[in-house]
């Protein structure tokens, strides 16, 4: 017979032990860990920084220092900031509207200037450059022979107080008592001829007074050696003491019909 197999008090080889693979597995994690942490660390400090760095530029925009500032703070911060631009651009505007108030009065004030220099000149082109001196008046004596005597002059008979204008545009040499005339006007005129107006009732020019033609000079009277209320109108021909000529000519050369 064969002798039992002895089973009891056989030992089996020892299993390979684990420990040395766990223990790996476990530096291996913790240097993971601990890289990742250093990591983290990293990053944190450089987000760190740049957040301070970041803080820092605000801070400096806003004109304050590096103090971190609560929230109520900082919108107290902005809001000024922001009344303040709101300041400068009212100022802005306020002036701008300023500047443009004052060109448009500039401007208004230059049109009515000119407004006013074209109705100026309008009524210069439109107005007569010479008149009849009586108006309605009738003629009642010619340049010429009368009783015996050259009657130097034309006469426009007319009722005491009519009045009596400028011939043409001129300046007042002489107006006052004259012989023969009672009361007198003389005018010289741009071409150096002198008009003589008399018997007038009274004068209402004086000496160096400039007038324009169709301006009143006097209010027509009977004074003087007169026979009835007119106006004695003379020409006398470059000057006070120039030549007496027929004024009818010189009336009809500047338009003027009696």
């Amino acid at each position: 017979m064969r002798p039992a197999r002895r089973t009891a008090g056989r030992r089996r080889p020892p299993a390979p032990r684990r420990r040395p693979a766990l223990h790996l597995a476990a530096v291996l994690v913790g240097a993971v860990g601990l890289g990742t942490a250093t990591a983290g660390d990293g990053v944190a400090q450089a987000e760190g920084s740049t957040g301070r760095s970041a803080s820092v530029s605000v801070a400096e925009e806003l004109g304050i220092d590096g103090t971190d500032l609560s929230p109520a703070a900082g919108a107290a911060v902005i809001e000024s900031d922001a009344e303040v631009l709101l300041g400068e651009v009212t100022a802005s505007r306020t002036a701008r509207e300023a500047e443009e108030a004052a060109a448009a009065q500039v401007q208004a004030e230059a049109d009515r200037v000119a407004a006013e220099a074209a109705a100026a000149a309008a009524a210069e082109a439109a107005r007569p450059r010479a008149v009849l001196p009586v108006a309605g008046a009738r003629l009642s004596s010619t340049y010429g022979e009368r009783w015996g005597t050259l009657h130097v002059g034309i006469d426009l008979a007319a009722p005491i107080g009519t009045p009596e204008y400028a011939a043409a545009d001129g300046v007042v040499l002489e107006a006052g008592p004259a012989i023969g005339f009672g009361l007198a006007v003389h005018l010289q005129h741009e071409n150096g001829d002198v008009t003589v107006y008399g018997h007038m009732e009274q004068i209402l020019v004086q000496p160096g007074q400039v007038v324009r033609a169709g301006d009143t000079i006097a209010l027509l009277g009977n004074g003087g050696q007169s026979t009835g209320p007119h106006l004695h109108l003379e020409v006398h021909v470059g000057g006070i003491d120039g030549e007496r000529i027929d004024p009818l000519p010189w009336l009809r050369d500047r338009g003027v019909a009696v």
